[in-house]
Formats: C-alpha cells, sequence, structure tokens
C-alpha cells in the first residue's frame, strides 16, 4: 500500500493518466480514425449524460451501461471520479487561480445545494423531453472548450508559425514534414472556424476564475455531476474518518480543496463533498485520517436537497419546457436549421433536438468544419446542439463520421448508402445574386460541385438579353429538389461574396411554403 504522500502522488498520476487518455480519444475520434464504440467511451462513462439521454429518449441508450462503473466507483469510493478521473477537475486543480496573497473571500455554504437543484432540474426537463442544461455537464464542457476554443487557437498558432519559419531558406522541407506528421492526427487537415469561439472559450475561462473565490469553486457547488455523484456518495462503503489521536490542529480543513472538513465537528468531512483527493493524509502530522468501511449512511448537512426542494425544482423544470415550448421558434423553426444527417428523424423536438448532450463531439469529428455548436439558431433550448453551417463548410458526402461518434444516437449510426439519401434541407437559387441569373456571367460552380451521381444541379442553356440589347447564350443554373439532400457543397462554393446564391433551406420550411 503507498504511503500516506504515495497516495496522492498516486491520485496525481491517475489524473494525468486520465487527461492524456481523454484527450487522446478526442484527437483520434475523427473521420477514418477510431471507432464509435472507443470514441464514445468518455460520454458514456457519464452516468449524467447516460441517465438524462434516456430518460429524453424513452429507450435504453447503446452504451450507457458503461456509466454503471462510474456509478459502481462511486458507491465504493464515493466522489472518487471527481477527484481522480475528470477532466475538468484536473484542469481546474492545473490552473488555479488566486486573487492576492491574503485569504479567500467566505463562501456561504449553502450555496453547495445549487449543484443538486441544477442535477434535478437536468433530471426532470430529461423526464418533459428536453436536455439543454446538459450543457452544463463536466464532460460536455470539458470536450466543447477543446472542439470550438482550445484547438482553434492552437491550429492558429501553429500555422502563423509554420508559415513564419517557412520563409527562412532551409526551413520548407522540415515545416512540411512537421504539417504533415500532425495533421490531420492532432491538427485539422485545414483550418476550421467556430462560430462564437470567443463565447465558449470565455464560459471555461470563468469556471477557472471562479477558483479565486474558493479552491474548485465549480466542482463544490455549482457542477450537477458532482451532485448526482455526492447523492450516492453518501452510502459510499469508504469513507474519510478521523481516529481519537487528532490533535485538532486543523491542517487538514486548511488544505481540503473541497472545503469539507470541518473542525468545529472534530475534523468530519461530507462524503458526498469529498473527491478522495488524499490531500488530508498527507496534511496530518498524526496519522489519524483514515479511509475506513462504513455500512452506515452519511448524517445529513443543511445544503443537502429536501423534498420540498425538489419538488419545486420538477414546478421549475416543468415551466421552463412550457416556456421553451411555447418560444416562436417551437412553431415555425429558422430556415436555416440545417441539422446533421438523420436526426432531423430520430428526434422528437428537432429545435431542441431532444437526444444530443451538447458535447459536440460530431462537430470535432466533421471533416470541413460545417458542423457549428448552434448560439442563437435553435433558441436557448437548442443551445450548444450541432447544426449545418454551409458557408463555413459542407456536408461531405463520403462521409458519416458524426453518426459515429454520437454517444446517444441523437445522429443515428447510418452506413454511408443510408446518409447519402437522407435529406438534409432543400437548396434555392437566389436568382438577383447569381452571377449567371443576374450578372449575365459564366458560372457553373454550384453544379461542377454537386456529388451526387444524378446531378441536383443542372445547367440549361438559354438565349438572354443583356442591358446592350443583344443576347447571349448562357448555361443557368436550375436546382432538382427531388435529388437535392442539402449537402450545402454548392453554397459552401458559390463565388458570390456574403451569403452564397444558393442557400439550403431546412426541409420543414420548405414543407410549409
Amino acid at each position: 500500500m503507498p504511503t500516506r504522500p504515495g497516495w496522492v502522488r498516486s491520485r496525481k498520476a491517475v489524473q494525468a493518466l486520465a487527461l492524456i487518455a481523454f484527450v487522446g480519444l478526442l484527437l483520434l475520434s475523427r473521420r477514418d480514425g477510431l471507432s464509435g464504440d472507443l470514441a464514445n467511451i468518455p460520454m458514456r462513462l457519464d452516468p449524467l449524460l447516460m441517465l438524462a439521454s434516456t430518460l429524453a429518449a424513452r429507450a435504453l441508450i447503446v452504451g450507457s451501461v458503461l456509466a454503471l462503473a462510474t456509478l459502481l466507483l462511486t458507491l465504493v469510493f464515493g466522489r472518487a471520479w471527481c477527484g481522480w478521473l475528470c477532466p475538468l477537475g484536473t484542469m481546474l486543480d492545473l490552473l488555479p487561480a488566486k486573487l492576492g496573497r491574503g485569504p479567500r473571500p467566505a463562501v456561504p455554504e449553502g450555496l453547495r445545494k445549487v449543484k443538486y437543484v441544477l442535477f434535478f432540474l437536468i433530471l426532470f426537463a430529461a423526464l418533459l423531453g428536453n436536455q439543454t442544461l446538459l450543457f452544463l455537464d463536466p464532460l460536455a464542457i470539458f470536450f466543447r472548450t477543446l472542439t470550438a476554443a482550445v484547438w482553434p487557437i492552437l491550429d492558429q498558432i501553429v500555422t502563423a508559425l509554420e508559415t513564419l519559419l517557412s520563409q527562412i531558406p532551409g526551413f520548407d522541407g522540415p515545416i512540411s514534414s512537421l504539417d504533415a506528421a500532425i495533421r490531420p492526427l492532432i491538427l485539422p487537415a485545414e483550418p476550421v472556424s467556430y462560430q462564437d469561439a470567443f463565447g465558449f472559450a470565455s464560459f471555461f475561462v470563468v469556471l477557472v476564475a471562479l477558483n479565486a473565490l474558493a479552491p474548485r469553486f465549480w466542482c463544490r457547488y455549482l457542477c450537477p455531476l458532482g451532485g448526482f455523484l455526492g447523492l450516492i456518495s453518501r452510502v459510499a462503503v469508504f469513507r474519510r474518518t478521523t481516529a481519537v489521536s487528532c490533535s485538532n490542529c486543523g491542517l487538514c480543513a486548511e488544505d481540503c480543496p473541497t472545503g469539507t472538513i470541518d473542525a468545529a465537528r472534530s475534523n468530519a468531512s461530507d462524503p458526498a463533498e469529498c473527491t478522495v483527493c488524499m490531500e488530508c493524509l498527507e496534511t496530518c502530522p498524526l496519522g489519524a485520517v483514515k479511509f475506513k468501511p462504513s455500512l452506515s449512511q452519511a448524517e445529513g448537512r443543511p445544503y443537502d436537497p429536501r423534498r420540498r426542494e425538489v419538488l419545486l425544482t420538477l414546478g421549475a423544470a416543468a415551466v421552463g419546457i412550457a416556456l421553451f415550448r411555447s418560444d416562436l421558434l417551437a412553431k415555425r423553426e429558422s430556415p436555416f436549421l440545417l441539422r446533421p444527417p438523420g436526426s432531423r428523424e430520430s428526434n422528437a423536438d428537432v429545435v431542441a433536438l431532444t437526444s444530443c448532450t451538447r458535447c459536440n463531439e460530431c462537430v470535432r469529428v466533421c471533416p470541413t468544419g460545417g458542423l457549428q455548436p448552434a448560439v442563437f439558431q435553435a433558441g436557448l433550448q437548442g443551445l450548444g446542439t450541432p447544426l449545418l453551417v454551409p458557408r463555413l463548410g459542407y456536408c461531405d458526402y463520403s462521409c458519416n463520421a458524426c453518426g459515429q461518434v454520437c454517444p446517444t444516437e441523437a445522429i443515428p449510426l447510418l452506413s454511408l448508402e443510408d446518409k447519402q439519401q437522407q435529406v438534409i434541407g432543400k437548396a434555392y437559387i437566389d436568382q438577383n445574386r447569381c452571377l449567371a441569373w443576374s450578372d449575365h456571367r459564366t458560372c457553373v460552380v454550384c453544379e461542377e460541385m454537386c456529388p451526387l451521381p444524378a446531378k441536383a444541379i443542372q445547367l440549361e442553356e438559354q438565349d438572354v438579353w443583356v442591358p446592350d440589347g443583344g443576347t447571349v447564350r448562357l448555361q443557368l443554373p436550375h436546382v432538382v429538389r427531388d435529388l437535392c439532400i442539402g449537402c450545402g457543397i454548392c453554397e459552401y462554393r458559390c463565388p458570390v461574396s456574403g451569403d452564397g446564391a444558393i442557400r439550403v433551406y431546412a426541409p420543414s420550411v420548405i414543407a410549409a411554403f
């Protein structure tokens, strides 16, 4: 058995390995990378994501049994997931924040109740078919931040350095070799941009900045997964105890990263708040701190959720969902709400995207950068859900990676043949902006780019009158809408500046015309 300091070193080593594993799986979950079964492991270990998705979809999610491993770990050792494995928790440990050298401001203990309220809100909203608040799940936050903020920033920095160094004589070859080695293994083959990346990055920065108020502020007071695991930890087998030899020196209470050790209660701690970090083992000079088995339920604390509060949370969830469903988007969705292939059919609510966990795994693997996390296009209820933005990237006709990595089947796993027949939307040509139609210039880009064997964009030769009084024979593009699947490559490649002269519209909007 490791010595007392050895436990802390072991925990930090496991944290580092887990963080490397999570990031590695994210990097390898790309087109032609890991299989979906492997790429999905991190999200399927998250019991909050799996439980909420199962409730929202009214069906057992394939692979959700992996979440039982996390629940079993919690039943035995308490919130060890939070202290040893959670990648967001590890990042908060690596990026501490403190205002000056003085003591941190006192934070009311009652604030710990917030994470339980958020947990029950997520649970009740999922029962009502909505998963908007899964935006706050720690794994979703971690992967979304890496996808939409960290990797694009890293890509920009590396690209700028490569451009600069390649101008130095003799550096051309090595830079090209380095670039070939890291793309697409680590960085995308082509630069990818994400809408509102600043917002997603700022959200993570705020979580780190909250450490200035208290170490692991997010884990203590706000994390809904922490609230879920905390409730289970109240009956965990192994718990922290103090021996009669404790001198009440208070050193363990000072060093506890979650502030759960109470000197006024003989340095006892709440197992629902303890992340099993083992720091108190190293701090105690007398070896009075032990982690021992106990079969009794932990003593209640003032911030524990009460029955009345749970019922109030249920009411708040019902009111919130009712407001979402009375929103304008619930009646008539945005004309450009283009969902990944098959997701329109596999989700009861296409605006809220019922089964989506907001993890952005699909956004990460999209080879063209066309899939983007929604910000305002689907309202608050669709915040963070994936949508196709053809002007930024198209749905690759030969790719079905998004369905392979989706952990909850919000994007169904389709064969390539089935995916190629899924209608995402329909293209329409704005003849007032089209170079061929309005400027009488030869342009056949949209027709050339259409990947369908039977072209969904076809050219028709017509004699067109021009302002000088003559006529010119041009090939004018027309969309064969019965063939169009809305992949968006025509809109992406359209040479018109700003919005494309050809745009893809959501199918349900077209049906309403």
